[in-house]
């Protein structure tokens, strides 16, 4: 409260450390420390808004070491900065660059977790140092309590760690497979039940065997694609790149980032866009599965179909989640989340190459197709540094 109430000038806490208060109510801290010969120099130590007391305190003992070792604490201090960034700075770094392109919502959520939940035991810490032990600590407490938000926080952490590889701050990229050992299976997870990945085939299987209509159509492409299904609902002839085997969203279809996203389309959701041509009515630019009378098919027509599974249509990308997991663990986390539209830093794509980041997700739910029609060898083997 002392800090938060300074007024303007020179406020001393001790051993050579004091908080300066400009006359506009700026606040920063500086350490007078001796040096070499004698003489006594003003080090600062940056933003009181950026530093904690306690903060300030163990750095002022840092760099007063420094000079009683007859080092220059200003150059050890400028070291320091270029070489050790914390996660909560590298946070900061990472909301600032990508913030743009999130919605306000999104960009909120993602400062406001990370402050609540990792914070308070790995703010502080050097970027660079932050292991999986470290991140399984963290996400422990709320890992099976709130599941939810467990992976939100997994994921948001691995994005900033992520960033911080990719800009020098980390050698390494986010812990992943020591990760999953540490922590505990969530079972079912998040809010929608989802089914098991080994259940799917055999689901799959039943809906092939059933009477042929856009909702079965819909729901089997909603699930080989991964996408969410309102998106398939959505989804018009005009956004498909037959071609290249590609689905371009537009922005506004993605109601949940706001951003345009490529899906990569495997040979069995190509298979399904075909069947759906069969019961085209229209050759205008129309819903690729509409309901009646041309609309959009209602989320209910979806769900009914699931329902006596006792899952959700939802839950199903969280059985390719799973799968991609355990299934493919060779695929970077980084690919299997762009596949589900998750927001990627641009720095995470750069550092894996941009083309062979799509191509990575196309080999990855290829291997989807595939193992969703119950055809072996859905786990491919790529090299786990597949950078530049």
């Amino acid at each position: 409260m002392k800090i938060k109430h300074a007024k303007p000038g020179r406020h001393g806490d001790g051993a050579g450390l004091y908080l300066l208060v400009s006359n506009t109510l700026a606040k920063s801290w500086v350490l007078r420390v001796k040096i070499k010969g004698g003489k006594r120099r003003d080090v600062g130590l940056g933003s009181a808004s950026d530093y904690t007391l306690e903060e300030a305190r163990e750095r002022a003992r840092e760099l007063r070491k420094v000079a009683r070792q007859g080092r220059d604490p200003v150059a050890v201090r400028d070291e320091g900065i270029a070489r050790t960034v914390t996660f909560k700075e590298a946070t900061f770094a990472c909301h600032e660059a990508k913030a743009p392109g999130w919605t306000d919502k999104h960009a909120a959520s993602f400062l406001s977790s990370l402050t609540s939940h990792i914070f308070p035991k790995l703010g502080a810490l050097a970027v660079d140092s932050i292991n999986e032990r470290d991140v399984a600590g963290v996400l422990s407490p709320v890992w099976l309590s709130k599941p939810a938000i467990g992976k939100k926080l997994r994921h948001r952490v691995g994005l900033v760690l992520d960033f911080s590889k990719a800009n020098g701050w980390r050698e390494h990229p986010a812990p992943r497979e020591g990760l999953r050992t540490l922590l505990a299976n969530q079972g079912e997870g998040g809010h929608y039940k989802s089914m098991p990945y080994e259940e799917l085939p055999d689901f799959m299987a039943s809906l092939e065997s059933k009477a042929e209509t856009m909702g079965r159509l819909a729901l089997l492409f909603t699930i080989l694609t991964a996408c969410r299904n309102g998106e398939a609902r959505e989804a018009k002839w005009s956004h498909l790149d037959l071609e290249k085997a590609r689905w371009q969203r537009p922005a506004e279809l993605m109601r949940k980032t706001g951003i345009a996203h490529t899906i990569t389309l495997s040979p069995e959701a190509l298979a399904v866009i075909e069947r759906a041509k069969a019961l085209r009515t229209s050759e205008n630019d129309c819903l690729i599965f509409a309901g009646k009378g041309g609309k959009r098919m209602s989320d209910m027509t979806l769900s009914k179909i699931v329902r006596p599974t006792g899952f959700h249509v939802h839950g199903f990308r969280s059985t390719f989640r799973t799968w991609a997991s355990e299934r493919m663990p060779s695929i970077p986390e980084a690919v299997a989340e762009a596949a589900l539209a998750h927001v990627v830093p641009d720095a995470v794509e750069r550092a894996y190459n941009r083309a062979k980041f799509l191509d990575m997700r196309r080999t990855l739910l290829d291997a989807w197709g595939r193992y969703s029609a119950g055809k072996s060898g859905d786990v491919v083997q790529l090299p786990l540094r597949l950078q530049g």
